[in-house]
């Protein structure tokens, strides 16, 4: 059995990462998957997005490979020895190729089997440039590395909604400069009831400015027979004032968060003090004990923002809506 290995902090999953990622699947019976923490991460650059949204998107990814795979947090170049000094074969891009070569004759020097080193070519942007994340996280590109791309900006600098906008435009439209903006939502900060497709429909109207699309993303609340249901709203509006609305799927919070939350506490802050650090996956993640997190349930509006306007249904314009 071959044992394959790569890494990298997959800030902005770009055409690059997965020409790598692709090649150690093709290569690896076994494939170790290392992931820059934050801390390692945010050595030496700015414009990191969180790890569990890095490993949302990752995870992602390589659940549509054939194979065997694992994800590791590193906090180094190397990993954790126990693993690492199993592999055979290191996948690099031309640009860390050296730093391969180091990493193979430290451990030979160790004592340990020799690393064979897997060179994979640059991908190259339209323009010419090596393709990096930093473009694509700005909005400069697409993650194909494509400047002409449609253009999307998100109401909100929160990274889970931004990467999930990115997700889901990217699948529509094959290539999209995704664009954060900071924005008012114009609601409280915990909505209930209306004012969350209120919310939604303020972020998209506020972030639009030039491009073709702007999307504005609100979770809230509502009381329904039985307790009280967290449900996201998504608006997707595009430059001729038209909108799509889609909702996430609803789910209901414990009677214990309920109650925090009727009294005038925030979601965010009734679950952790109630249940607990989520370490940026979500209350969902917490409450379905893993089963799901913010990322995927993020997506899933977006999604569902997107499907009148993939079906060629009707649209109204945002003030009608």
């Amino acid at each position: 059995m071959t044992i394959s290995a790569v890494a990298g902090t997959f800030n902005v999953l770009h055409d690059g990462h997965r020409a790598l990622l692709d090649a150690a699947f093709k290569i690896g019976d076994r494939v170790i998957v290392g992931i820059t923490s934050d801390g390692f991460a945010a050595r030496g650059r700015s414009g990191v997005n969180p790890l569990p949204v890095r490993m949302s998107v990752l995870e992602r990814y390589l659940a549509g490979k054939e194979g065997k795979w694992e994800m590791l947090v590193i906090d180094d170049e190397y990993g954790p020895t126990d693993v690492m000094d199993l592999v055979d074969v290191l996948v690099v891009s031309e640009e860390t190729a050296a730093r391969g070569e180091y990493i193979a004759k430290e451990r030979v020097a160790r004592g340990v089997k020799a690393l064979a080193l897997e060179v994979v070519p640059m991908v190259l942007s339209d323009s010419g440039r090596v393709l990096q994340s930093t473009s694509a996280f700005a909005g400069e590109t697409g993650s194909d590395g494509d400047a002409s791309a449609v253009t999307v900006a998100v109401g909100s600098l929160n990274p889970v909604k931004v990467e999930a906008v990115r997700s889901v435009l990217e699948a529509a439209f094959g290539s999209a400069r995704v664009i954060p903006k900071k924005v008012s939502s114009g609601v409280p900060e915990q909505p209930f009831g209306e004012q969350t497709p209120e919310g939604a429909k303020n972020r998209a109207a506020a972030a639009l400015g030039d491009c073709d699309f702007s999307v504005g993303i609100e979770a809230g609340v509502f009381e329904l027979e039985d307790g009280l249901y967290d449900v996201q709203y998504c608006a997707v509006l595009d430059r001729r004032g038209r909108v799509s609305i889609g909702m996430g799927p609803g789910f209901r919070y414990p009677d214990d968060v309920a109650d925090a939350v009727r009294s005038g506490e925030t979601v965010g802050h009734a679950v952790k003090r109630l249940r607990g650090d989520s370490g940026g996956r979500g209350a969902i993640w917490l409450l379905s004990n893993g089963l799901i997190d913010r990322f995927e349930l993020t997506r899933q509006s977006v999604l569902a923002a997107m499907v009148p306007r993939l079906s060629g249904a009707t649209l109204s314009p945002i003030g009608r809506a």
